[in-house]
């Protein structure tokens, strides 16, 4: 047979059969969305799942259904009572955006009101976090850890329930505005200069517990919108689904580069996959900086020349003319702190963040030193 000939019919037989498959699996999809069609999008039925119990929060140990540690003993809430708390998780009621998933302020069938975070219903996203949650906020209590009070597992929906801070995230406080009672948008009531170190030492204090942990955890994630504020403004770190525990070393290697870019240590964007308790210091240093001046670490601002300049570049040159005063956040009232204060903090924020993580404090150092400077 010719060969042009046969490439041809070669090429025509490829393309009838992959068709034909694309056919099938759109047959076979379409009859799923078809079963799934008699409940609303994003309800749930619980008829269709009898081994979840409609009892709101009660102690139970986690099945191999879970897909986590079955040793963990912990709160578990079925999904009727999650839609019945979250009014079949409506949109008024979220409160934030979690990595991997919405969150949701609740109030269970006892009045307690929670935050509910539905993860991605990915196979992979979000199994991956549920674990990394679990395996973490799990196992440790500490004042300045978000609580994880339960979950639920009903098919392929992953959601854990955490105890509810009502003052937000500190990044709503440094940047939100609030629509005032004329209609008119406003700036939100800013913190204090005292409010914002009472809130960098107590997250130093959570993230030093994780690091002397009997496992060790790393964060990977640390920034403003994963520090939680109490009524008290004590912070609570939050989000671990990038977490891990490292086993017999301080690092934790990982195929991909995980954080939030302007928080994210030197080293892992210049290609290292080696999770470490440096790299956390970095983003808590990046985060401390970031608290006290107010400007955003990954966005960019005009400097004094006009160029665009961003944080860490910007902190730095300033430094280096001694305008430590200058870089505090405008709204914080000058009258009220002493320079030798700020040039303190300033240089502890730096040190965090030095580009050699061999040169970085521990979490440990970093709290004494805080605690030096509010005693």
């Amino acid at each position: 047979m010719d060969p042009t000939l046969q490439g041809v019919l070669a090429a025509i037989g490829g393309f009838f059969f992959v068709s034909l498959m694309i056919v099938t699996i759109s047959m076979i999809c379409g009859e799923n969305k078809h079963k799934r069609s008699d409940s609303p999008a994003g309800s749930w039925d619980p008829s269709k799942h009898q081994t979840e119990t409609n009892f709101g929060l009660s102690s139970i140990s986690v099945g191999e259904s879970a897909s986590f540690d079955p040793s963990l003993n912990l709160n578990r809430i079925s999904m009727q009572a999650l839609i019945d708390a979250t009014r079949n998780f409506s949109r008024d009621l979220i409160v934030g955006d979690g990595s991997f998933g919405l969150v949701y302020k609740a109030r269970l069938s006892s009045s307690q009101v929670v935050a509910v975070k539905r993860l991605s219903t990915d196979a992979f996203q979000g199994l991956r976090e549920f674990r990394a949650e679990m395996e973490t906020l799990g196992k440790i209590r500490h004042p300045n850890i978000i609580k994880l009070l339960g979950y639920c597992v009903a098919g392929s929906e992953r959601v854990l329930i955490y105890e509810f801070m009502e003052n937000g995230s500190l990044d709503q406080w440094l940047y939100d505005t609030l629509e005032g009672e004329s209609g008119e948008v406003e700036l939100r009531s800013r913190l204090s200069w005292q409010t914002r170190i009472k809130i960098v030492g107590s997250l130093a204090k959570g993230l030093c517990y994780m690091h002397n942990w009997t496992t060790p955890i790393i964060h990977r994630d640390i920034k403003a919108s994963n520090v939680l504020l109490d009524s008290s403004f004590e912070s609570h770190i939050a989000d671990f689904g990038l977490a891990r525990c490292i086993q017999g070393s301080h690092s934790h290697f990982s195929t991909q580069v995980a954080g939030t870019l302007g928080y994210m240590p030197p080293e892992y964007i210049n290609g290292s996959t080696m999770a470490t308790m440096p790299g956390d210091v970095y983003s808590f240093g990046v985060l401390l900086l970031e608290a006290v001046t107010g400007r955003r670490p990954s966005l960019p601002f005009p400097g004094d020349d006009g160029k665009e300049v961003r944080l860490m570049e910007w902190i730095n040159s300033m430094v280096e003319q001694s305008r430590y005063m200058e870089m505090v956040d405008s709204s914080i009232v000058k009258d009220e702190i002493k320079e030798s204060t700020v040039v303190e903090i300033f240089n502890i924020g730096l040190k965090c963040a030095n580009e050699k993580w061999k040169d970085r404090p521990t979490m440990k150092e970093v709290v004494e030193e805080l605690d030096k400077i509010v005693a």
